[in-house]
């Protein structure tokens, strides 16, 4: 994970130049909150009004797929839920895409969506890991000029749950209806975030009588930062009790990335494993067998070594003969590095001779480097340049052709705006406290983090230290982790998909 930022999707794009937060409203984005509101009444006196064309009315349209061998026949809706300040004038407008089989029990199952950045809109958990349709992105070989066509997604959860993702403002169709420092203000931090994205889902179970539903929440990456959260609100604040919490690749403990500048040895032992990972998969040889042992070489000898530093003189040689075999990195590289190998560096110099980078979200999807003989990379990132065209290709196609919710607004796959926009949170700031609080709230709500071996931008190893201090709870399993090959979306490879989409089903019967 990069130093300083909540926004693991969009990690790449930050250092990126950004457009202005005054363009996300005339383009389709901004911000608001529902109930949100402002102690300071003539800041809304002051605040100009967005003048925007209307969004389209809801539109339903019946479709179906075939999941898990049989037809699922469903009607997706694209509609609009208004934020509301503290004077019900509204403030933004929030588009939700929502799959629901219809004359299901007055009980069924219905998830709430969340994709990350902060700047993503949900297109990813939808086209890519649950959603009825799927479009192929996040592995290698996949191109910006890939064709937009959606198939069936045999691993989708439609199935088990109805599906409603949601676009927070200033993604997807999503837009503020107030002036620059109103969306900002109201929108575009961690805790007003979770207050209107919690009142959306109340909104939603309102309108469509769902409060007899079981409930849940599925976050990806900085999604997975909001679910907890989101949880929690809904739980204490809005009188919504939530049955279960999915985070996919969640980005879940700030205080624990660093610059490898601190005392600290936890950004070093969060990013190892993920790296040996890499490697393992290259050779055919990753499992859960062949990481145990990294794994706890990781917990006991590695950080023994970090934290002895010259008190030890053979610790320094030990970490950079152990580093050198378990990330494949040249052995005079690592021990320039001391044994301490950034991200950056590892993603640059472990597909060097081959004039290629990889991917943080994926360390084995790589590109062609433009500019391989520069002394540092030049380039955006793999994964992130390839998925942007088709996704938003598809899901506009998706959302005016084929649900007809015809717009000429702008679809923000991935903001750079709001990202560039977004107050980060604190040095302390973490959704795992809010964790354990909606847990300990609920003995019968779940939680199940899933992660990919090969991501770097929210690695899988800082949610196993996390879940492994955290408290029984009454009952073991509570909480649970599970790994799959592949990264950030290892949802994208097929194999993983369907384990996934299996141990989900576990989680649902349970």
């Amino acid at each position: 994970m990069r130093p300083g930022l909540l926004a693991p999707i969009l990690a790449a794009l930050v250092v990126s130049g950004a457009s202005s937060v005054a363009a996300l409203a005339q383009d389709g984005g901004g911000g608001g909150g529902s109930g949100s509101g402002s102690s300071r009444a003539e800041d809304r006196n002051k605040a100009s009004d967005i003048d925007l064309p209307p969004l389209p009315a809801d539109r339903t349209v019946r479709q179906s797929a075939r999941i898990g061998g049989q037809v699922v026949n469903y009607d997706v809706t694209v509609g609009t839920i208004p934020v509301l300040d503290a004077r019900g004038k509204k403030i933004a407008e929030v588009v939700f895409t929502s799959y629901v089989v219809p004359g299901g029990a007055p009980d069924r199952p219905v998830t709430f969506a969340f994709n990350g950045g902060p700047g993503a809109a949900s297109v990813f958990l939808n086209f890519g890991a649950i959603g009825p349709k799927r479009i192929q992105f996040g592995t290698n070989g996949d191109a910006p000029s890939d064709a937009a066509v959606t198939v069936d997604n045999p691993d989708s959860w439609l199935d088990m749950t109805d599906l409603v993702f949601i676009d927070p403002v200033g993604t997807g169709f999503s837009r503020s209806l107030e002036d620059e420092n109103a969306t900002k203000r109201d929108f575009f931090s961690p805790e007003p975030d979770v207050r209107y994205l919690s009142r959306i889902v109340y909104d939603w179970l309102e309108r469509n009588h769902r409060m007899r539903s079981r409930k849940y929440v599925i976050g990806e990456s900085y999604g997975g930062y909001r679910a907890p959260r989101i949880a929690l609100e809904l739980q204490t604040q809005l009188g919504v009790g939530v049955n279960g919490i999915f985070m996919v690749s969640p980005y879940l403990d700030p205080a624990a990335v660093g610059d490898g500048t601190a005392l600290s040895p936890l950004p070093w032992m969060i990013n190892l494993p993920s790296m040996a990972a890499a490697r393992l998969e290259r050779e055919g040889r990753l499992s859960a067998e062949t990481m145990a042992p990294i794994e706890h070489y990781t917990r006991t000898q590695f950080v023994t070594d970090l934290l002895a530093g010259r008190s030890d003189p053979g610790s320094r040689q030990r970490i950079v003969d152990r580093v050198t075999e378990l990330t494949g990195l040249p052995h005079d590289l690592v021990d320039r590095l001391d044994g301490r190998v950034d991200e950056n560096t590892f993603l640059r110099e472990i597909h060097r001779d081959q004039r290629q980078i990889g991917s943080v979200y994926d360390s084995n999807v790589t590109a062609f480097d433009p500019f391989p003989g520069s002394a540092r990379r030049r380039s955006g990132d793999p994964i992130l340049n390839a998925l942007i065209a088709p996704t938003t290709s598809a899901m506009v196609d998706f959302v005016t052709r084929v649900v007809g919710w015809d717009t000429d607004q702008r679809y923000n796959t991935l903001s750079y705006a709001v990202n560039e926009a977004w107050q980060r949170g604190t040095p302390d700031d973490s959704p795992v406290s809010d964790l354990r609080q909606a847990i300990a709230n609920d003995p019968r709500m779940g939680v199940m983090i899933a992660h990919g071996y090969n991501d770097l931008s929210c690695p899988y190893f800082g949610s196993r230290l996390i879940v492994d201090q955290m408290p029984s709870f009454g009952q073991e399993n509570r909480v649970r982790l599970s790994v799959y090959p592949g990264g950030h979306m290892f949802y994208s490879r097929p194999d993983s998909g369907a384990a996934f989409k299996r141990d989900a089903r576990a989680f649902f019967q349970g």
